[in-house]
């Protein structure tokens, strides 16, 4: 389903893109430009690992902690539309904000550190209770190690009020000429189910879109996008996702998600470009992302180049 909020054009117009002659030399000339713009990317991401503004966010972002897979679960039950949570005392001391009066809490699983018993690894209370008879060290002298977990409330930054995280700015801009309509056709025509959302209906916090499964048994995959003003943006948030939806619908189990945010916004950068948008801030995106941003590009330029060139002649068809 496609939900369209500008008129249908039967005709992408292409006064704003990188235009190739169609000959046989046509797929070598264009593989070059997309790996000399994939390198391009990769000084773009360099320059915001320098910035002042990146070292900024990065600073907030390193002081939230990364949950388990059960805890994002919890999460997401109770608050779907969480986006960044933390203690209590965290917001109040770390980032100058307070808890709303009347907010419910989120309980999530916090781990038990503490002193350990090297035999049966309990902590000294439950070490005392316990069968175990291992008494060459006092408990005091024990390694420190994970004994169990009890819960523990966080909460989500819209149930906060104070002052501001700093952000990072992250939008496309340029002349669209029908791009979106051309991206919702051709998003049909690579198999996704795609559908634009009003903000007043996003349930997916402060991200700009998602690309999911809806069932175990679902086979194409789902799109949503919040829907904006900016429509450069809404197009660089489409091929995105375009980009999970080809290369990440079925992730491998040990890849690393930011890896895979790298892939993807390397990808929208490359085909913005194409189109004549402006999706240099890209670099802080992929910056934030990926401590390594460049080497990964590198390492994944033919991934990369490939996805793009599909997305691209998916829209120019």
């Amino acid at each position: 389903m496609s939900t369209r909020n500008t008129d249908t054009t039967d005709e992408l117009a292409h006064q704003q893109t990188t235009s190739f002659d169609d000959t046989d030399e046509r797929a070598d000339e264009m593989r070059e430009q997309l790996d000399a713009w994939v390198e391009d990317l990769a000084d773009l991401a360099d320059e915001a690992l320098a910035s002042d503004q990146f070292q900024e966010w990065l600073d907030v972002q390193s002081k939230f902690h990364d949950y388990s897979h059960r805890n994002t679960l919890l999460i997401k039950l109770q608050c779907p539309e969480a986006t960044k949570v933390a203690g209590f005392w965290t917001w109040k001391n770390e980032f100058d904000r307070s808890v709303k009066k009347g907010e419910s809490a989120i309980w999530i699983w916090a781990p038990i550190i503490t002193n350990r018993c090297p035999e049966c690894e309990n902590s000294p209370s439950y070490h005392e209770g316990s069968d175990c008879d291992y008494d060459e060290t006092e408990p005091e002298e024990w390694s420190e190690g994970l004994v169990g977990f009890k819960p523990t409330s966080v909460f989500d930054i819209s149930q906060t009020e104070g002052e501001p995280l700093p952000k990072l700015n992250t939008d496309t801009h340029g002349e669209t000429d029908g791009l979106v309509d051309a991206l919702l056709d051709a998003g049909e025509a690579l198999g996704f189910d795609i559908e634009i959302v009003d903000p007043s209906d996003w349930t997916h916090g402060n991200a700009n879109g998602v690309c999911e499964r809806r069932s175990p048994t679902t086979t194409r995959p789902v799109i949503e996008v919040v829907d904006r003003d900016n429509s450069a943006d809404l197009a660089r948030t489409l091929i995105h996702e375009f980009a999970h939806a080809i290369l990440h619908f079925e992730p491998d189990a040990d890849e690393d998600e930011a890896k895979l945010e790298v892939e993807a916004e390397a990808i929208a950068y490359i085909v913005c470009r194409y189109f004549g948008l402006d999706a240099d801030n890209s670099r802080f995106y992929l910056a934030a992302w990926d401590g390594d941003a460049p080497e990964t590009i590198h390492d994944r330029l033919a991934r990369i180049s490939r996805t793009a060139e599909e997305v691209i002649t998916a829209v120019d068809e």
